[in-house]
């Protein structure tokens, strides 16, 4: 029994599942909106699964894809992969796995999904490599992340309408806001991509350099996070999460400086976490209450 739970955890650790927090709650929020509060739970069991699946897939592929530099790097050669918990052939299998179910349950969701989720899954897998040839790769998963809300809003719909400025913007918001937490995350490994020829803002810009740029992407989040509160009807609660959302973002860029990277974990999952599950709560006190 005790190794069937170790090979759970080695599993969990793989995807990193707990990190489902910062792209789940914004599609629910999402998803809640556009139906008015009451999606039926069909749609609302599909769209968790879809969520859960795509992340499972492409956090699985990447450490597969990553392995030899995870390796190779001190930070990162405890990884499942590297350290011999996981597999490479079952990090792959698992990847493949999670995609197909994806795709079954965009399949369910409508066709439109489907066809959607094809170019979706081959995104969220194509962030892999983007460190190697682009110093943008930060959007890139911004962009991977940003696509839940939209995604969760065609589901509820089940076409492209007028109404899709609102996940849009959304959409928008949660992109800059990955990209901005994801340079500041690249910066402790700026020296070991630099030496690999690895391509991240960090690397290019330095550390001070890419702190201003994300300090500037989640000053764009958090407009987009206000416009969304115009476009979708929501009011004062969720204006206050918006507001709580930028004191989280301030408190996280004072955590981290270019000469100290020592509390950028704190920077990085608690300030991140909670800014997504502060977000979700004031829309959810808006639409109920």
């Amino acid at each position: 029994m005790s190794s069937v739970a170790a090979r759970v955890r080695a599993y969990a650790g793989l995807v990193k599942l707990s990190h489902s927090v910062f792209a789940l709650p914004f599609a629910l929020l999402s998803l809640l909106v556009a139906t008015d509060g009451a999606p039926s739970l069909r749609l609302l069991g599909l769209v968790v699964a879809a969520v859960v699946a795509a992340r499972t897939g492409a956090m699985a592929f990447n450490r597969y894809a990553d392995r030899q530099l995870d390796a190779e790097n001190p930070r990162t050669k405890g990884r499942e992969i590297p350290s011999g918990a996981v597999s490479p052939g079952a990090a792959l299998g698992l990847a493949l796995g999670a995609g197909a179910a994806f795709l079954a349950v965009c399949r369910l969701l409508g066709p439109l999904c489907l066809w959607l989720g094809v170019p979706t899954l081959l995104w969220l897998y194509g962030y892999s490599y983007a460190k190697r040839f682009s110093s943008l790769c930060h959007l890139w998963l911004g962009v991977a992340l940003g696509i839940s809300p939209l995604a969760a809003w065609v589901a509820a719909d089940g076409e492209f309408g007028p109404r899709l400025w609102a996940p849009l913007l959304l959409g928008v918001g949660v992109a800059t806001w990955v990209a901005g937490f994801d340079v500041l995350y690249a910066c402790q490994d700026d020296a070991f991509d630099r030496q690999r020829g690895l391509r991240s803002l960090p690397v290019r810009l330095g550390r001070r350099g890419a702190m201003m740029v994300a300090r500037l992407l989640h000053v764009l989040a958090l407009g987009c996070f206000a416009a969304f509160a115009w476009l979708a009807g929501l009011g004062g609660f969720y204006l206050g999460g918006v507001t709580l959302a930028g004191a989280l973002l301030v408190w996280q860029h004072r955590l981290v400086r270019p000469d100290d990277l020592s509390r950028l974990d704190a920077a990085f999952f608690t300030a991140n976490g909670t800014l997504a599950v502060v977000m979700f709560a004031a829309g959810c006190l808006d639409l109920y209450w």
